[in-house]
């Protein structure tokens, strides 16, 4: 499948800018979509790691490892055997493309230090026949969660036995549930009639919660006592949900541990949700959702009637927040106090209804490495550098809202 001889990268395309504020601290790959990562899925499918071709400010903590024989993939698309046999079949001075998106490219060392995202002069184009998905928007996230959660549930337990599940749980279909080693779990109901259910190391759902697949825990996360929740959802590692969750993706280290509502919804590394805090996903008019873009500087329309709320990695709320459908929050802000924020809450902004200020980076910095302590880890110098980057590259749209 892969050739050992070739060293295999994922690119950012243009569409890196439109999954902001995801893509601000990482590169468009290592976005969770589904169980995996994109960069994850690419990894099983081709046995061999990957490295980067990225942002700047990203390239230290995402190196580029070049080699003599580069195969660049497109980080926007998720593999399947049909474009994973199509890259294979490239050789050098090829590009696959398709709909005038560059899908892959392989070029040799001093090609890959010219590349610039477009097909160069003198390559051949092979355009591509497989169907695959390319996320280009922040709500492609959740939208083809449950897509992508059921192929990596077939390609993470391929040819593999769940580990016993304890018999005080209710379980419903359960050919469909997976558990990996050190699962706590008891008296749960687990519907997996609706979709496989995927209980990663070391997890743990405490008694009472109802879950309906396709869902997804991975390693470490926490399901709350009494927590109602609907998929398609992932919760990345070590994550927390309690109260009542649909249709949704945490990364990492995401907190939504109290009751309240939050639906159709994308959640970024290190965010906490304040207790009783509610998303709303659906118009009281039922017109369809916008969504800010950062590319036009305006709302867009999204073409779904159902959008909750997409927050930016390091950024929180307090308790009782209320946040309207299609809201999105940038990285590192803080919002509380009542009535309803605006739809769109720029990267470090302190404050809720009544009007936000700057929350400066060093004290951002200092909050960031606080919480990360309370789960003995520190916050590496790599990241502090990337969140002051970010803070400078936000700056005209703290002062624009």
């Amino acid at each position: 499948m892969a050739d050992i001889h070739r060293n295999y990268i994922l690119f950012d395309d243009f569409s890196r800018d439109r999954l902001l504020p995801f893509t601000f601290i990482r590169p468009v790959a290592e976005i969770r979509l589904g169980i995996l990562t994109i960069r994850e899925k690419w990894e099983r499918w081709m046995h061999c790691p990957f490295s980067y071709f990225t942002q700047d400010y990203l390239q230290e903590k995402y190196p580029l490892v070049a080699g003599d024989l580069n195969v660049l993939i497109n980080g926007a698309i998720t593999p399947n055997q049909d474009l994973v046999n199509e890259i294979a079949g490239l050789n050098c001075g090829e590009a696959l493309v398709k709909d005038s998106i560059l899908v892959a490219i392989c070029m040799d060392h001093p090609a890959l230090a010219a590349f610039d995202l477009f097909v160069p002069a003198g390559f051949d184009q092979k355009f591509a026949l497989s169907e695959f998905l390319r996320i280009t928007r922040p709500w492609n996230i959740f939208l083809h969660n449950g897509k992508e959660l059921i192929l990596d549930f077939k390609l993470v337990t391929s040819g593999r036995t769940s580990c016993e599940i304890s018999p005080t749980n209710n379980l419903i279909s359960p050919d469909r549930i997976f558990a990996e080693e050190g699962v706590k779990m008891e008296y749960v109901t687990l519907n997996a009639s609706t979709g496989p259910i995927y209980l990663g190391r070391n997890t743990e759902i405490m008694e009472g919660a109802l879950i309906r697949g396709p869902f997804a825990m991975c390693e470490g996360a926490v399901v709350k006592m009494g927590a109602k929740i609907y998929g398609p959802t992932t919760m990345g590692p070590y994550s927390k949900v309690g109260g009542e969750v649909t249709n949704s993706v945490l990364f990492a280290y995401a907190y939504k541990v109290h009751e309240g509502y939050m639906g159709n919804s994308v959640i970024g590394e290190w965010c906490n949700i304040g207790a009783d805090s509610n998303t709303s996903n659906l118009k009281n008019n039922y017109t369809l959702a916008k969504v800010w873009d950062y590319v036009t500087g305006r709302a867009e329309e999204t073409g779904l009637q159902f959008c909750g709320l997409l927050m930016g990695d390091y950024s929180k709320c307090g308790i009782n927040t209320m946040f309207n459908t299609g809201t999105m929050v940038g990285i590192s802000s803080n919002i509380y106090g009542a009535g309803f924020p605006g739809n769109f809450i720029p990267s470090f902004s302190w404050g809720g209804a009544a009007g936000f200020e700057t929350y400066w980076v060093d004290k951002s910095i200092e909050t960031i490495g606080r919480a990360m302590v309370t789960k003995n880890l520190d916050l590496a110098e790599t990241d502090k550098k990337i969140i002051a980057s970010v803070f400078r590259l936000t700056d005209h749209y703290r002062k624009s809202v």
